[in-house]
């Protein structure tokens, strides 16, 4: 039987009153030099755990900006995508609720700006990717629901 080995990526849409904090990669990335996206990254684990997901993107949101974010994360969605070498990467999608600390890139070599938008300015601005705009859009409907002002 053949396997396939899939990258998996988590991601966070993380809300602030009626933000979106939005990062915009950093140019030295491999992947998505300069695109505007989400906190996240690769699950890179050692052993058997519980929670790698939720533990992966908490230590993605520190090391990349710098903030902690509500323990009660909400499954937002997941989908594929290609990296340049061909790996198939599975991304997963959850939305947070800011808790403390200050947004800032504290690892510039993966984060280059920071901004803090509602969905509107997600869904108008031009330099923001497709994909971008309709997790957004599904993250504001799943903070709606939630109650979250």
């Amino acid at each position: 039987m053949a396997y396939n080995l899939y990258v998996v990526n988590v991601e966070g849409a993380i809300h602030k009153d009626d933000k979106w904090l939005i990062i915009k990669r950093s140019e030295k990335e491999e992947h998505g030099p300069g695109l505007m996206t989400l906190v996240g990254g690769k699950v890179e684990i050692d052993e058997v755990q519980d929670g790698v997901l939720e533990d992966t993107l908490r230590r993605e949101i520190r090391e990349e900006v710098g903030i902690e974010v509500s323990d009660t994360m909400h499954y937002l969605e997941s989908k594929t995508f290609l990296l340049a070498d061909g790996q198939m990467v599975v991304d997963v999608v959850f939305v947070c609720k800011y808790k403390s600390g200050e947004a800032r890139p504290v690892d510039t070599n993966e984060v280059g700006q920071i901004y803090w938008m509602t969905c509107e300015e997600v869904v108008d601005n031009g330099k923001a990717p497709i994909w971008l705009k309709e997790s957004i859009k599904k993250a504001e409907e799943v903070r709606l629901k939630a109650g979250w002002v």
